[in-house]
């Protein structure tokens, strides 16, 4: 479900925090039609450096067109089609734009998709909304990366790449999933320390599933199990995909995302 008067396709949700450039937000949605009103919406988060024209955003938008049923997607500051420069980008600033786009967009029952990082700010938002007392129907995690500033970059670092961060301002990360490197910032990396979950309990108060691939080399299957551990609380299943690497992006990987959305509602 949406909110009255939310435009269907591209449209923009702007946001201003003290002490921050103002932010034009870039959003897509799909209103839910039919028997499709009757279920809940669908959102996605999308990973690091990703945007909502990729692979895992497409299907669920032609598979909500097919369903009837409502989606959202956007892309955060510094991505896609939303302004702001990529390396100035933090987790608080695109968890308080995912929060204002969520707000903007939706209402009634809602599962949250996040994908990568997306699964790390689909917790921050579930567990903030939680606190105010509304509940999500449902998580979908996709090899979710969370704390991945610290657990994954961070403390993986060499001196090397450690002194690239603090006295350059940032190290130039190469990945196979992006046509350039990917600038990992002292700020990224600092502000995220504010929104580390992992050694603790994690209440999201909302079933999650999470589906991580066992050849992952970016988001480690152990990872997921560790995330395990911490939201013990709620109720959490893990699909391990033998041959899936981080992506999950085969077509056999979106069937089965889309089967388990359908599963949680």
């Amino acid at each position: 479900m949406a909110v009255d008067g939310v435009e269907e396709g591209l449209s923009f949700v702007d946001l201003a925090l003290e002490g921050r450039e103002p932010w034009r937000i870039a959003r897509r949605f799909r209103a839910a039609r039919g028997a499709g009103a009757a279920r809940p919406g669908v959102v996605l988060l999308g990973g690091f450096k990703s945007d909502m024209l990729g692979s895992k955003a497409s299907h669920l938008d032609a598979w909500a067109e097919a369903e009837g049923r409502a989606f959202l997607r956007f892309d955060y500051s510094g991505h896609g089609e939303s302004s702001g420069r990529f390396a100035d980008g933090t987790i608080g600033d695109w968890l308080a734009q995912s929060l204002a786009v969520f707000d903007a967009s939706t209402s009634g029952p809602q599962i949250l998709v996040g994908s990568s990082m997306g699964g790390w700010l689909a917790l921050l938002m579930a567990r903030r909304l939680a606190a105010a007392g509304r509940r999500l129907h449902g998580l979908v995690l996709i090899a979710p990366a969370v704390d991945f500033t610290q657990e994954l970059i961070w403390n993986n670092a060499d001196d090397e790449i450690r002194r690239a961060i603090i006295e350059d301002g940032a190290w130039l990360r190469s990945s196979p999933y992006a046509p350039e490197p990917t600038p990992i910032t002292r700020g990224l990396i600092e502000e995220g320390r504010a929104h580390l979950m992992l050694g603790d309990v994690i209440r999201v108060d909302a079933p999650v599933h999470i589906l991580q691939g066992m050849r992952d080399e970016d988001v480690p299957y152990r990872h997921a199990l560790r995330l395990m551990d911490c939201l013990a609380s709620d109720p959490v299943v893990l699909t391990l995909v033998m041959e899936g690497d981080h992506r999950l992006s085969r077509g056999e990987d979106l069937a089965h995302l889309t089967a388990t959305i359908e599963a949680l509602g």
